[in-house]
């Protein structure tokens, strides 16, 4: 496993926004950098400029990732693109930013693709769908209405299907994005800035500071509650704005002390450096706990209203105050506590410690390596693969079923003899639920010039379908896929995944699939009776990023489909012969069949009744045994 790692870190947010995720990408992309890995920041832009130059380095991708001569991240602007959470989503993102994605990812290399708030339609989204690496996202803090009115639910559901590990910021978080894409959410805090406490007089009024960029609303709520508060100490509201006091008209008795500042002249760090309370009054649509996290790292007291997630950063009030949502009396009356009890002041300050940004880029890359971890590792030895090399090639289908299956008409003779004719060395015969048709076929395969790797596809409980081969027993259906794999290796054989992704049939989740990644000894990434080709696409990925062999086979229901797909491959003797063989062999496929072989199937079960079926089986015996 490589020291270093090829990384690209993808926001859906301009470049130039001060957003939260974007502060995450920056320092934990900073830290990532600094300990040798290849960092590279993937994001929207409003600067020409920087999209010219992002779109030629994406196209002129050569496999690797561009290095700067200081070590620190690239970061790579692919064009203007609307935000995925609020009103102005759009339904699709402009031609040429999917474009500069695609090229991106096709022609450059990752070993990580760590996506940041992948709702769709959003660059991180588009990354995502084209990333041929190992594949994380992380959840900051979307709102639970934004969340639950996703648009096109199922597509996102597919999309976040190719993750190998989520994260979420906070516990909240997980739990809201469990409720609507439920999968195990690892909670990594984010950190917190650097902000040095600004010197204050010592007998200066207790500062109190908002930043306007929270829901209009919050704002107007926090003017009403200052006007029942009683404090005895003298205090002072400072507002970071960018509207300035035109759009909440100040009453006459909060003039004086209250001050509104331009993000131009008064950045927010400058805010929180000389502010004693901070307060955090939205109502929920849109919560800001990066802003809380600047408050404790300033030695600022929070006081929130009583959002889920607010809750969560101050521990329930031990590092800091809450209030109802939209309730300006409690808020007041909090308000007028912190102002008047300097102790509690300093208490809650005291238990507010920011958390280090190395600290979370420590639990990153730990999360990475683990998922890296999953990869599978050759282990061939030397001798077995020059014994290989001198074997001749076989032309072998992994894939097929005869009339001992219940949706198939086809005789183990039949079957037999069209295989040699086709050209085939070696067949797995893999019925469904049974292995009786292919210990027929493996005592009859002779008299055709044939080898039989005897197999079966197993239907699982609830999680899909899986193949055991090189077997002898039959493994009931409905066991889980976990009890099913365990049988398979019980006995000998390996793991085969058949068409793991093509959901117009029954297939075992990306979730499940990584719950059995060790176990898992081939995968089938081409299946000419997949009716959508990205499924078959989405396989071949999986097996290339997990490093697991490919294989293929035709799936034939009828005889005529046969060799549809099949592997070109060294001869071999037994399982750990046929394992290390494949490695190395050739994937030979075509689709043109599908159409045809699909009808044959309907018409030589569903459509024949079950004499005439038994008439023509009679028949398709007798030629086979002549040709035989």
């Amino acid at each position: 496993m490589p020291e270093r790692l090829s990384i690209a870190q993808v926001t859906p947010f301009a470049w130039e926004e001060p957003h939260e995720v974007n502060e995450a990408v920056r320092r934990v992309s900073d830290q990532l950098a600094a300990r040798g890995h290849h960092v590279l920041i993937v994001a929207p832009s409003s600067s020409a400029e920087l999209v010219r130059e992002g779109r030629k380095a994406a196209r002129a991708g050569s496999g690797t990732l561009p290095q700067r001569a200081d070590g620190a991240p690239h970061v790579i602007a692919v064009g203007e693109a609307t935000l995925p959470l609020g009103g102005r989503s759009r339904a699709t993102l402009p031609l040429d930013v999917t474009r500069t994605l695609t090229d991106l990812f096709e022609r450059t290399t990752f070993d990580l693709c760590h996506v940041h708030e992948p709702f769709g339609p959003s660059v991180a989204s588009v990354a995502l769908r084209h990333s041929r690496a190992l594949n994380v996202g992380s959840f900051h803090a979307p709102s639970e209405p934004l969340v639950a009115t996703q648009v096109a639910r199922r597509v996102v559901e597919l999309v976040f299907g190719r993750l190998d590990a989520r994260t979420a910021s906070y516990e909240t978080t997980a739990a809201i994005m469990r409720r609507h894409f439920p999968a195990s959410y690892e909670i990594v805090q984010p950190g917190s800035p650097s902000i040095a406490r600004a010197k204050r007089p010592a007998r200066g009024p207790v500062r109190i500071a908002f930043v306007e960029r929270e829901e209009r609303p919050a704002l107007r709520l926090l003017l009403r509650a200052l006007r029942h508060v009683t404090a005895t100490t003298p205090w002072e509201l400072v507002v970071l704005s960018a509207r300035g006091p035109s759009s909440t008209p100040l009453r006459a008795e909060l003039r004086d002390r209250v001050r509104y500042v331009s993000p131009d002249q008064h950045e927010e760090h400058e805010l929180f450096s000389g502010a004693d309370i901070f307060v955090a009054a939205s109502p929920g649509l849109e919560p800001q706990p990066a802003l809380i996290a600047q408050a404790h790292a300033a030695g600022a007291v929070p006081l929130v209203s009583g959002l889920p997630i607010y809750a969560e950063i101050i521990g329930e009030g031990e590092r800091g105050l809450q209030f109802t949502p939209g309730d300006p009396l409690t808020l007041a009356g909090q308000l007028t506590r912190l102002i008047d009890d300097r102790g509690l002041r300093t208490r809650l300050t005291a238990a507010g410690a920011p958390r280090d940004w190395r600290a979370v880029t420590d639990e990153i890359e730990e999360l990475y390596w683990r998922i890296l971890a999953r990869r599978k590792v050759d282990t061939t030895p030397a001798p077995l693969r020059k014994r290989l090399a001198k074997r001749p090639l076989i032309d072998v289908d992994l894939h097929m079923h005869t009339d001992h299956s219940h949706d198939c008409a086809t005789p183990v003779e039949v079957l037999l003899a069209t295989a040699a004719e086709r050209g085939l060395g070696v067949i797995a015969i893999t019925d469904h639920n049974e292995v009786s048709g292919a210990l027929d076929a493996e005592r009859k395969a002779a008299d055709f010039g044939m080898r039989v790797i005897v197999a079966e596809e197993v239907k699982t409980a609830s999680q899909g379908e899986v193949i055991g081969l090189f077997i002898r027993e039959k493994i009931p259906r409905g066991l889980t896929l976990a009890e099913t794999v365990a049988d398979i290796k019980r006995q000998g054989g390996l793991v085969y995944v058949p068409h793991p992704f093509d959901r117009m049939h029954a297939v075992p989740d990306y979730e499940h699939l990584l719950d059995i990644i060790d176990d898992i000894d081939l995968i089938e990434v081409f299946n000419p009776r997949v009716a959508i080709g990205s499924f078959n696409e989405e396989a071949a990925r999986f097996a290339e990023k997990y490093r697991i062999p490919a294989g293929v086979g035709s799936d034939s229901h009828v005889a005529q489909g046969l060799g549809s797909a099949r592997v070109r491959m060294r001869d071999f003797d037994d399982p750990e012969e046929f394992l290390a063989s494949i490695r190395d062999a050739e994937l030979i496929t075509s689709s043109g069949t599908l159409v045809y072989v699909q009808a044959l199937k309907f018409l030589q079960t569903t459509a024949t009744p079950k004499v005439a079926r038994q008439a023509m089986r009679d028949r398709r015996v007798k030629r086979a045994s002549r040709k035989g």
